[in-house]
């Protein structure tokens, strides 16, 4: 008999196949048990009848409890109404360990609970749907930039100094000296692209953020491309290029799982290139004209991120922001040195910015005079002035969070379904 995973039971339509699982759920009907168990791959209805097995197979197969794992083997017959449309005759059930009083069951509980016992919510069909579009949205980036001729570099999680201010660092005592958590591989990233010319680091990056916002993680996943001889105009052409295929990928391979969330796909399939590009200038007016009271120099908030998406059927680029509220190493536009060469891309349906970018500054003076500007240290940015005493040139580069994109796509309220382990400012464990 062969041994099959759930999703190639398909390949065995009339022959007889085992599945190794866990029980997802169970209904009787009579002298009838309907299993349907899971295996990653995807689920199974297996009908046990009491006509076709001997009663001690049957009295199990009445009482085993959900999440218990197991062995079914059986012929298989296609059936439109089954999940996946397969089932199985079962003709043989071992358990091989019975779960008793499975804490989450069909009922609502709350999400305290729920996150709690994270561990065992990742079991829902629901997450696991959402795991699968995050490794689908990687496996696509990924895919994507190697297609551009990138490489990619593995940036450092321990540093010695910040990419975006030290406020909202974590600190590690490491050795005799201080250490942080990574805020970003940005700086890392540009020194390789001096060697390479096109480079990303994908990793963990953290922010020490005393925020409770649905938009905020503690410890989040960025992937970060760098860009020799890339001005802004090229890195947001890139960009758009990127976010059109994550979106068109998913839409043709995840399918199944979107209809799990029951995502709206409508607003994903108008997202095609051009994607609409307004500077902050015309951003902060357009705030003011839909009645948000904000002035020129402010940051924006989730809030106004939202107001302004909400003006476009696709994602929008807002560029050439203040250079005195974004970081030291960003270029100011020679045409108005008072704005940086910026831009943010915010998702539509409120879900805002899942990329920030900038053309970074390539002259040495001017690089030295903005670390002193924002009072900090020479000596620990020495090694990335040397990139600028050597061979600098044009460079542009950006960061993709991927719990927000997933958020975007998925259609998720919260980041913490986004990520199998979220890190907020209250939660630790699990």
């Amino acid at each position: 008999m062969a041994t099959a995973r759930i999703v190639d039971v398909g390949r065995f339509v009339d022959q007889d196949v085992e599945v190794s699982g866990w029980l997802q759920a169970r209904r009787s009907s009579g002298r009838l048990h309907f299993l349907i168990v899971r295996d990653g791959s995807g689920s199974i209805q297996g009908i046990v009848s009491a006509r076709d097995v001997d009663p001690g197979l049957f009295a199990l197969a009445g009482r085993i409890g959900q999440e218990s794992s197991l062995r079914i083997s059986g012929h298989v017959r296609a059936d439109s109404r089954a999940p996946g449309g397969f089932e199985m005759t079962v003709s043989g059930l071992t358990v091989i360990h019975e779960a008793h009083e499975y804490p989450i069951t069909p009922k609502d509980h709350g999400v305290d609970f729920l996150m709690s016992n994270r561990h065992l919510w990742l079991r829902s069909s629901r997450q696991q749907a959402i795991m699968r579009i995050r490794a689908r949205i990687i496996g696509a980036i990924r895919g994507f930039l190697d297609s551009e001729g990138f490489t990619v570099i593995d940036s450092p999680i321990l540093t010695g100094n910040a990419a975006e201010g030290t406020t909202t660092l974590f600190s590690t005592q490491y050795f005799d000296q201080t250490a942080y958590l990574s805020q970003s591989g940005q700086l890392y990233v540009e020194a390789a692209a001096m060697a390479l010319g096109r480079v990303y680091c994908f990793g963990p990056t953290f922010r020490a953020e005393k925020s409770k916002t649905r938009r905020h993680l503690t410890e989040f996943w960025m992937v970060e491309p760098e860009m020799a001889f890339f001005d802004l105009d090229d890195s947001m052409a890139l960009q758009e290029r990127l976010i059109t295929h994550i979106v068109a990928t998913v839409l043709d391979r995840n399918g199944d799982d979107l209809a799990v969330l029951e995502r709206d796909t409508t607003a994903l399939e108008r997202v095609t290139p051009p994607f609409p590009r307004i500077t902050y200038d015309d951003a902060i007016e357009k705030l003011r004209a839909l009645g948000e009271e904000i002035t020129w120099g402010d940051d924006f908030g989730g809030g106004h991120e939202t107001v302004i998406a909400s003006e476009f059927d696709r994602p929008l680029f807002v560029h050439r922001y203040p250079s005195s509220i974004k970081a030291f190493y960003m270029k100011a536009d020679p045409a108005r040195p008072e704005l940086a060469l910026c831009a943010d891309l915010l998702a539509p349906e409120g879900y805002g910015e899942i990329i920030g970018g900038s053309q970074r500054i390539d002259d040495l003076a001017l690089l030295e005079h903005r670390i002193d500007e924002h009072g900090l240290s020479r000596e620990q940015f020495d090694w990335y002035l040397d990139l600028r005493r050597y061979g600098s040139v044009p460079h542009s580069g950006f960061g993709l969070g991927i719990e927000r994109t997933v958020a975007w796509i998925c259609g998720l309220h919260h980041l913490r379904e986004t990520i199998p382990f979220a890190r907020t400012l209250d939660r630790l464990y699990p």
